[in-house]
């Protein structure tokens, strides 16, 4: 199974120690901890709703990598969290983070659950119908492996930025 992930184009795709700054399931110092996406939009709408941006304007300064990874098809948790906690902004984190604690307690290596950035359907894709036209609507994935993971393989799919169409799926932590 591949995972999508973006990083500053300086950077590797993963995080090898714990200095790695606290996300929604691992907190200080408890890195690394490795998020991917099943879709490039989902990955791409991560870093929208955590830099705020909600403008067109604002793509047209990012610059990262986007990065195919190929992940191991099985072996993940599912969390045990409120769908609104799951979705939520920062706050939300800390219940999150004990999940994420609790889990790999039980000896998770990794957790799979909805993406937070995407709203409900935004995962759609595209398709090849008189012209191109989004796909059917479907929910976003996030996969999430805990610890170093020197054993995955990264591929540069490219270098750019999200395209306009992807900000009305985003769920920002602001309302624009």
């Amino acid at each position: 199974m591949i995972g999508f992930r973006h990083t500053d184009r300086r950077f590797a795709f993963l995080w090898k120690g714990p200095e790695q700054p606290p996300g929604r399931w691992h907190g200080v110092g408890e890195g690394p901890a490795h998020y991917f996406a099943d879709t490039p939009d989902g990955a791409w709408a991560e870093f929208l709703r955590h830099e705020e941006i909600t403008s067109p304007e604002d793509l047209a300064t990012i610059e990262r990598t986007l990065w195919a990874v190929e992940l191991p098809d099985d072996g993940y948790a599912e969390p045990h969290v409120p769908e609104e906690l799951l979705t939520g902004g920062l706050p939300s984190y800390a219940v999150c983070q004990a999940e994420a604690r609790r889990l790999i307690a039980t000896g998770a290596v990794g957790l799979q659950t909805r993406a937070a950035a995407l709203k409900a359907g935004g995962a759609a894709g595209w398709h090849v119908e008189d012209g191109l036209q989004r796909g059917p609507p479907r929910d976003g994935i996030v996969r999430v492996l805990f610890g170093p993971r020197p054993d995955l393989v990264g591929w540069r799919a490219a270098e750019g930025r999200p395209t306009e169409d992807l900000l009305p799926h985003v769920r920002h932590f602001t309302v624009p």
